[in-house]
């Protein structure tokens, strides 16, 4: 379970900031059963939302509260809190191995700090980390996941969520939230599975092993060579690096939202599926939140917007399980 930047009493409505769009979703439980009772997204002009780790993410704070607005309007108006996912280049992910673990919470922070200090492109004293832990090592040791992001930045996507009337008592990178949404489903893999979640400004890659993350990349959409090539190169570090014996599983997120400004959107989704397929050498499935949380009878489930959901239903489900 991916667990959040920030986090207080889990709320029941999830905000998700991207670069083209806000959306948002009210997640309750009925009958022991999450269900996604309302929905809202709203389109933002390209360029004013630049997610970045080091520098201004939000060019015009007014255009983007005022799409919070009308989302929030449509789903019955602005609650007290939500759940925030932003994007993943606003953060870095790092997965650190420890033969020791300390066993005071205060000399463990210490000690991720320090480590981080050696990679973080900014001061730390300026910074906002979580960790959680990871997968054991055969040999004993532990990973843990760290996630590191400047306040500052952080803060940016925050103070949209308090113009537009609410409060972020969550905040979280939008591809964990993904990863929660299938682990928090009736038959989540048991083995090692993929996932590759795109937007229209990054790719994100993440290999899941028991439950635990063991690889995550995110590259930026003007990077070198195709995702195909990323996808493909993420298998032979796989094979060759974490002993990988195939994917159960090969998810693709965010390909229905996904804007080339040529053809159709469904050919140009389909097309990615068989380029991974070919590469991979196994079938690709679409995301599918509503094995988190199902949808009430009204609402249609086309491909946009299940990959529109599945960020949202990981905020809340996972964080109202933990």
């Amino acid at each position: 379970m991916m667990r959040s930047l920030l986090a207080s009493v889990p709320p029941t409505v999830a905000v998700e900031i991207a670069p083209r769009r806000v959306s948002a979703a009210v997640i309750t439980e009925k009958n022991a059963r999450f269900v996604v009772t309302a929905h809202a997204a709203e389109s933002i002009p390209a360029g004013i939302v630049r997610p970045a780790l080091n520098t201004a993410n939000i060019t015009d704070s007014r255009i983007v509260t005022g799409a919070l607005l009308r989302a929030f309007a449509r789903i019955g108006g602005a609650p007290r809190q939500v759940a925030l996912a932003i994007p993943d280049s606003t953060a870095k992910v790092s997965l650190l191995r420890f033969e020791n673990v300390p066993s005071r919470a205060q000399d463990f922070d210490q000690l991720v700090r320090w480590q981080m200090r050696k990679s973080a492109p900014f001061r730390l004293e300026d910074a906002q980390i979580s960790h959680l832990p990871g997968a054991v090592s055969a040999e004993g040791g532990r990973e843990f996941v760290v996630i590191v992001a400047r306040q500052d930045i952080v803060r940016e996507y925050e103070a949209v969520v308090e113009a537009a009337g609410s409060q972020a008592g969550i905040v979280d990178v939008s591809t964990f939230n993904v990863i929660n949404t299938v682990l928090a489903a009736p038959d989540p893999p048991q083995r090692d599975w993929l996932l590759v979640h795109v937007t229209v400004e990054y790719a994100s890659i993440a290999i899941v092993r028991g439950g635990n993350l063991v690889f995550f990349r995110n590259r930026s959409n003007e990077g070198e060579g195709s995702l195909a090539d990323l996808v493909h190169q993420t298998s032979m570090y796989y094979e060759d690096r974490l002993s990988g014996r195939g994917f159960e599983r090969v998810i693709l997120a965010g390909a229905g939202l996904v804007e080339d400004g040529v053809g159709d959107g469904r050919q140009d989704t389909d097309r990615l599926r068989r380029t991974l397929q070919e590469r991979l050498g196994t079938e690709v499935e679409a995301i599918d939140p509503r094995g988190a949380a199902g949808l009430l009878d009204r609402i249609g489930a086309d491909p946009a917007l299940l990959d529109t959901l599945a960020p949202l239903v990981g905020l809340i489900v996972r964080e109202r399980a933990a």
